[in-house]
Formats: C-alpha cells, sequence, structure tokens
C-alpha cells in the first residue's frame, strides 16, 4: 500500500540516517560524523520542500470574452495568444478563457471589469466605450483601409508608439482590426440609389455619419443583437466584416450582399496593467513575447483566412447575391468618406496629427507589397 506523503518522506530520511550511521545523541559523535550530520541536516530540507515547490501551482489568470470559442473573434484574437503562454509557462502562469460573458455581458463594460479585477484580461471592442478611447476614431474613418492587415497594422503600431489616449491603465497584449464592414441586406440591392431611406446597423459614429451622408438611415447596435433586429424588421440590414458574419447569424436574414467598404472596427486584448506588474519577472517576460507584432500577424493571417472561405461559401450559393459597387457608386461613396474623414482631422483635437500617423503606416504598407 502506497504510504501518505509526510510518511514517505518521514521513511526517507530514516533510512538515509541508518545508511550514513547517525543516530543517537550527538554528543557522542565522532568529529567526522559532524560533516554527516550537517548533510543531514540539509537534505532533510531538501526532502521537504522540493516536494512542495514542484506542487507549486502557477499562477493563474481570468480571461473575459464576451462569446463563444466557435468564432473568428476568438480564433484569431485570443486563442494563439493564450495557447502559446500556457504552452510557455507551464507551471508559471496559465490562462483561463471565460466564455459567452460568464464574468461579464455587457460589451461596453468589459474594460472597466479589467481595472475593477473581476477579470485580468478582456477582450474589448472599443466602439462600445468611445468615450474611454477617444482617439481610436483614426482606425474607425471610413474609407481609409483596403483590408484587415492595413486596419490591424496602422492600429497596432500606433498603440504601440503610445500615439492613442485611453491605454493608460492597460497593457495591450493585441490590437487589431477587422476588415471594413460592407453592407448585408434582407431586400434587393444592386446599387446606393437601393439604399436610400434603408435603416442599417452601424458600429461607430463615423460610420453613421458616412451612411446619413449616402441617404441611409443608421442605427449603432451591437453585433450580438443584430441578426435579431433584421429578422423582425427593426432594421432593413447591417454593416459587418466578412469573416463574422455567418457566425453571429447575420448571413442567416441577410442575403444580399454590397461589397462596399466603409469603416474597419478596432478589437483589442487587454490586460490590466496593475496585475501585469505585480506578475513575477518570468511571468511578465512569457506574456510579453507573444503581445503587440506576434498577436497581430496572427490575429491578419486567421481572419483574413476566415474572410477568403466565407466570400468563397456566399458567392457559391445560389440564394445569395453578391453586388460589386459601381464606379459611380465608388466615386459617390469616397466623396462622402472624404468629408468625414476632413471633418475628424478639423474637429478632433489632435485628429490632423492622427491622421497623418495613420496615413504613413498605410502609405509604408503599400509601397513594400
Amino acid at each position: 500500500m502506497r504510504l501518505p506523503c509526510a510518511a514517505r518522506h518521514a521513511t526517507r530520511v530514516r533510512d538515509l540516517r541508518s545508511r550514513i550511521g547517525v543516530g543517537g545523541n550527538p554528543s557522542h559523535m565522532p568529529e567526522g560524523n559532524v560533516m554527516f550530520k550537517l548533510l543531514l541536516r540539509w537534505t532533510t530540507i531538501a526532502l521537504v520542500v522540493l516536494p512542495i515547490a514542484a506542487a507549486a501551482e502557477p499562477i493563474k489568470l481570468k480571461l473575459a470574452f464576451f462569446s463563444s470559442d466557435r468564432t473568428v473573434l476568438y480564433r484569431a484574437g485570443i486563442k494563439p495568444f493564450v495557447d502559446a503562454v500556457n504552452a510557455d509557462g507551464k507551471g508559471v502562469v496559465e490562462i483561463d478563457v471565460h466564455f459567452s460573458g460568464a464574468l461579464g455581458k455587457d460589451l461596453s463594460q468589459q474594460p472597466q471589469m479589467v481595472l475593477d479585477g473581476v477579470a485580468d484580461l478582456a477582450y474589448v471592442i472599443p466602439a462600445m466605450s468611445p468615450e474611454r478611447f477617444p482617439d481610436n476614431a483614426v482606425v474607425e474613418l471610413p474609407g481609409l483601409y483596403r483590408d484587415v492587415r492595413e486596419a490591424t497594422m496602422v492600429f497596432s503600431r500606433l498603440v504601440a508608439s503610445h500615439a492613442l489616449a485611453g491605454y493608460e491603465d492597460f497593457v495591450v497584449v493585441g490590437a487589431y482590426a477587422a476588415d471594413p464592414e460592407t453592407i448585408h441586406m434582407r431586400s434587393p440591392v444592386t446599387s446606393l440609389k437601393d439604399l436610400d431611406g434603408k435603416r442599417i446597423r452601424t458600429i461607430n459614429l463615423f460610420q453613421s455619419a458616412a451612411l446619413e451622408k449616402l441617404g441611409m438611415s443608421p442605427a449603432v447596435m451591437r453585433i450580438n443583437q443584430t441578426a435579431e433586429a433584421i429578422s423582425s424588421g427593426a432594421i432593413d440590414g447591417a454593416t459587418l466584416s466578412t469573416a463574422p458574419m455567418l457566425e453571429f447569424g447575420i448571413g442567416r436574414v441577410a442575403t444580399y450582399h454590397y461589397m462596399l467598404r466603409t469603416s474597419a472596427v478596432p478589437l483589442l486584448l487587454v490586460m490590466n496593467k496593475s496585475k501585469f506588474e505585480s506578475l513575477p519577472e518570468n511571468a511578465r517576460s512569457i506574456i510579453h513575447k507573444y503581445c503587440g507584432q506576434w498577436a497581430a500577424e496572427r490575429f491578419i493571417e486567421i481572419f483574413q483566412a476566415q474572410t477568403d472561405q466565407v466570400m468563397d461559401q456566399i458567392g457559391s450559393d445560389p440564394r445569395r447575391k453578391v453586388i460589386a459597387p459601381s464606379k459611380a457608386d465608388l466615386r459617390t461613396a469616397q466623396a462622402v468618406f472624404s468629408a468625414v474623414t476632413d471633418e475628424f482631422a478639423t474637429k478632433h483635437p489632435r485628429g490632423a496629427e492622427l491622421l497623418k500617423a495613420a496615413d504613413a503606416v498605410v502609405a509604408s504598407l503599400r509601397s513594400s507589397q
């Protein structure tokens, strides 16, 4: 029968004492046995302490995510980081993801949950807390970015260079941006004219301003409320990135896809800065290793692959209609987008400066292609 842990340690110590002939009254020990006594003492300590150290639990961190592990937002923006940290930090630090809003369902409160210690990390949609991240508008402006790579690299580099306000109390694991949202409708659409007066779900105020100038009636709405709103007739359609469209049910109720690129959507994975700084140096080093550029590159790769896959699906589905905007519609839309951007540059306290920084990143990316 296997002895309890404490009994096994005691047995090992007695065996050791017996082998080296140490026992009885230490005053009767030959002088040479003094060294054996010291050796025995340190060996006893080692036998007791080492199993305790080996059994020590890693530091566990709670990560809040509002949706499920089946979404591309998780697979691209959370899973690579969590898997890498948990593998590299085995026995040191471990991240537990709490899905489906288990730590809090309100999307606008995800950053505050991190600051309050309800979660150590959280996946955040900054557009739901615009007052906290006022400079993120430069990533949300319509018509600036071609794809997920451009939008993500602009956001990631601006955060890394401390160009954006609102991040002082956070460690940013990943600053991402979904590809520019396109328009998905329940009713047939072939041109901008068909969207006149239609009530469209939007994600931020700049996108709303652009769609309003184009004749639509925008309504800022959370992604997890959108499919039901279209189904009930509360709205006619929605702007949305292609990759998550099917996952959140929008593809089930909207089968006309007008591929006019509007605004990119910033996304964040953040950690409480005070919590990060309280961790042992080896744990901080492991987490830091998989932040920033590393996280952004994996997000781009996975998100773009999902975008391509969904485009193939909807393009081959006879129930759906994918509409490319005409050149005339593109000119009309771009004029409106430029007007919204110019307004941001003049009205935001640092608008011109932020826009210049974003344009520089885009120019660099395009020149390297």
